[in-house]
């Protein structure tokens, strides 16, 4: 079950944490990985992991903001493996504050890569995918776009943006055999958790029903079943991975 074998995946945001859960996770499963950060040195040390344990894994440098950027890799992605079967855009970035200390450049460069980044993602694989009448596209959401979040503002409305994104392009989609999904995260442990206090930390896990934070590959996981042929029935849907802290 869930064999990527043959497959090429493009997954942003590749260089730590959840992206880089993903990345190895699709590589053990068969598919050709395609990196994809702006940090090129942590995406490289990636990529030489994933070869190094048999994997296959190659690395793009890309600025999910920039269309133009976005369809070079898509294009390059094709060319040389021919096709491009799984787009997980899973790139993002956090400027946290109150929405009255909030800069006009904390909002536009949260919402450029975190929502423009997904719709250019989008938008540069619909051709490729369309042509092929298959394809898996999975968006990175978060808890914070179902529910809100004080002093991210931005970052919810940027989230709450990619789970209307993923419900429209699956219906424009879905007759090519093309699938789009959302994953919503929780609190998952990463670099950025990981610099909160103990006592946060506790505040936090008090509002989880399973009683701790989730792991990276948690994601990496549910990103897997969508991928696979296993969920081909599945599109225009968000899965909450969160310890069952938002029930809806």
């Amino acid at each position: 079950m869930f064999n990527l074998s043959e497959k090429v995946a493009v997954v942003t945001g590749a260089s730590r944490g959840i992206g880089k859960a993903m990345a190895e996770t699709y590589a053990r499963s068969g598919a050709h990985v395609v990196c994809v950060s702006r940090s090129e040195d942590a995406l490289q040390s990636v990529a030489d992991a994933i070869n190094s344990d048999r994997g296959s894994a190659s690395v793009y440098v890309c600025d999910v903001s920039d269309l133009g950027a976005f369809q070079d890799l898509i294009k390059n992605t094709a060319d040389t493996y021919g096709s491009v079967d799984i787009l997980v855009n899973n790139a993002g970035v956090t400027r946290d504050t109150l929405i009255m200390r909030m800069s006009e450049d904390d909002w536009n460069t949260v919402i450029n890569i975190n929502l423009k980044g997904a719709f250019n993602g989008i938008k540069a694989v619909t051709r490729v995918m369309m042509k092929q009448r298959s394809g898996r596209i999975i968006n990175i959401s978060s808890v914070s776009g179902l529910m809100g979040n004080p002093g991210q503002a931005n970052y919810s409305a940027s989230k709450a943006g990619v789970i209307g994104l993923s419900k429209a392009t699956a219906k424009e989609l879905a007759s090519r055999g093309i699938t789009v999904n959302c994953i919503a995260p929780g609190y998952i442990a990463t670099d950025m958790t990981n610099k909160m206090t103990d006592q946060a930390k506790d505040s936090i896990i008090s509002q989880i029903p399973l009683g701790r934070m989730g792991s990276p590959e948690d994601i990496a996981a549910a990103a897997l079943f969508l991928a696979s042929n296993e969920a081909g029935y599945i599109t225009g849907q968000t899965f909450t991975v969160d310890g069952g802290m938002v029930m809806i």
